[in-house]
C-alpha cells in the first residue's frame, strides 16, 4: 500500500503532461525533443508525455501601448509622442522559432519606429496629418514583422505633448489668426458698402428727386428719435433760388 500514493502522484503528472486543452483562440506549438514536429488546437491535445513539449500562442488581438516617446521633430522642436499599436500572431510557429518573446520585440520595434517616423515630419505635420503618419507607422510595422508571423492591424498616435514656451506660442499665433481673419472681414465688408454707396450716389445724380427723397426719410427717422432740438439741412437747391431772386431785384 506504500507504494499506490507515490504511483498515483506518478500517474497524476504524467496525465496532465500528455493532456492539454486548448480554448478557441489558442494554438499550441508542439516540440518532439527540441525540433517543431506541428501547431495543434483548439481542443483536447495530446502530447507524449516527457518528450513533447506545447507553447501555448493566443490568436487574439493584442492592444500594445508604446510609452511616450522624446522625439526632436525636422524643425527642430522637442515634443514626446505616443502611441497604441494592434496586432495578432497569424502564425503561431514563426511567433515561437523566429523571435524570442515576440510580444517585447514588437513593442521595442514600435517604439524605435515611432522615434523614427516622427523625428522625420515636421510640428505641423505631426499635428494635422496623423491618419498619414499612422498609415505609415502600420506600413512599416507590418512589413518589419512579417517574418515573425505577426500582423499589424493598426496603429494610432494617441498624444503629442508640446513643451510650455511652444504651446504659448502657438496659442498666439492662434490668436494672431483669429485678428486677421476678423480685419480681413471687416475690410471685405467696408469693400462691399463701398460699392453700394457708390452705385446709390450714381443714381442719385441720375434722378436728383431722389435726393429729396432721402432728404425726407432722414426727417422721418429723426423725428422718431424724440430729440428736442432738430438742427434740418437746407438744400442748396434753395439757397440758389433765392440768390437768383436776389439777382433778379438788383438788376431791376
Amino acid at each position: 500500500m506504500g507504494f499506490v500514493i507515490p504511483i498515483l502522484f506518478f500517474g497524476f503528472i504524467v496525465l496532465t503532461s500528455a493532456v492539454k486543452i486548448l480554448r478557441e483562440y489558442e494554438r499550441g506549438v508542439v516540440f518532439r525533443l527540441g525540433r517543431y514536429v506541428g501547431t495543434r488546437g483548439p481542443g483536447i491535445i495530446l502530447l507524449i508525455p516527457f518528450v513533447e513539449k506545447l507553447e501555448k500562442v493566443s490568436m487574439r488581438i493584442v492592444t500594445l501601448d508604446i510609452p511616450p516617446q522624446a522625439v526632436i521633430t525636422r524643425d527642430n522642436v522637442s515634443v514626446k509622442v505616443n502611441a497604441v499599436v494592434y496586432f495578432r500572431v497569424m502564425e503561431p510557429e514563426k511567433a515561437i522559432i523566429e523571435v524570442e518573446e515576440f510580444w517585447f520585440a514588437t513593442s521595442q520595434l514600435a517604439q524605435t519606429t515611432l522615434r523614427s517616423v516622427a523625428g522625420t515630419a515636421e510640428l505641423d505635420e505631426l499635428l494635422s496629418n496623423r491618419d498619414q503618419i499612422n498609415s505609415q507607422l502600420q506600413s512599416i510595422l507590418d512589413e518589419a514583422t512579417d517574418a515573425w508571423g505577426i500582423k499589424i492591424s493598426n496603429v494610432e498616435v494617441k498624444d503629442i505633448d508640446l513643451p510650455h514656451e511652444m504651446q504659448r506660442a502657438m496659442a498666439k499665433q492662434a490668436e494672431a489668426e483669429r485678428e486677421r481673419r476678423a480685419k480681413v472681414i471687416a475690410a471685405e465688408g467696408e469693400l462691399q458698402a463701398s460699392v453700394k454707396l457708390t452705385e446709390a450716389a450714381g443714381t442719385m445724380a441720375k434722378e436728383p428727386i431722389t435726393i429729396q427723397l432721402r432728404f425726407l426719410q432722414t426727417l422721418t427717422e429723426m423725428s422718431a428719435e424724440k430729440n428736442s432740438t432738430v438742427v434740418l439741412p437746407i438744400p442748396i437747391e434753395l439757397l440758389r433760388a433765392f440768390d437768383s431772386l436776389g439777382k433778379a431785384g438788383s438788376s431791376d
